[in-house]
């Protein structure tokens, strides 16, 4: 069996498309995933699988929940030594900042530096961003909320034709570490 995190964008936010938890999580175990966890309310579980692949388990739920929940959610499926390779590739010095200084916008395929090439990174600093494989570390010292370049880089014509779903540090560990069993 092979641990995989599932990325939910968009959910319990604002009052729209509300997906409890335990009901994920029951949907999931119906699927035929083992060790079903959930980590949040904003859109994190982590499964066992002994079949399928990424692309096609992110499908698959992406169904179940439209079909259970009657909305459309979009999902992103990462095992967990892709999660570790994206932790252990971070550019920016984790040990020293706190979670909400730093997050990974995870993409649902490579992108690719000419995505990007009309935003000025200097114009953000101190913010900044670098790319990893189909991740962008995010550095935000005044948070995510507060950011001027976050909200540059979600543009739909940034972003288009890929889904894209963003996680601060401290998730992204937590993420590494719940799909670390069973592997």
């Amino acid at each position: 069996m092979t641990m995989y995190a599932a990325l939910l964008r968009g959910i319990n936010v604002g009052g729209s498309k509300k997906l409890p938890m335990a009901e994920l999580r029951a949907l999931m175990e119906r699927l035929g995933h083992d060790a079903v966890r959930t980590h949040l309310q904003s859109g994190q579980a982590v499964f066992a699988a002994g079949h399928g692949d990424e692309e096609s388990l992110a499908a698959e739920l992406t169904e179940a929940i439209e079909k259970h929940f009657g909305f459309f959610v979009e999902v992103i499926v990462r095992d967990h030594a892709y999660l570790a390779a994206v932790a252990d590739a971070c550019p920016f010095p984790a040990a020293e900042l706190q979670g909400k200084e730093l997050h990974v916008m995870y993409f649902s395929a490579p992108v690719t530096a000419e995505r990007f090439a009309e935003i000025d990174q200097a114009a953000h600093l101190p913010e900044e961003f670098r790319l990893g494989d189909r991740a962008l570390y995010l550095y935000v010292p005044a948070g995510l909320g507060q950011s001027r370049l976050a909200a540059v880089l979600s543009r739909p014509r940034i972003t288009k034709g890929l889904i894209a779903t963003t996680r601060n540090w401290n998730t992204v560990m937590k993420l590494v570490e719940l799909t670390a069993g069973e592997e």
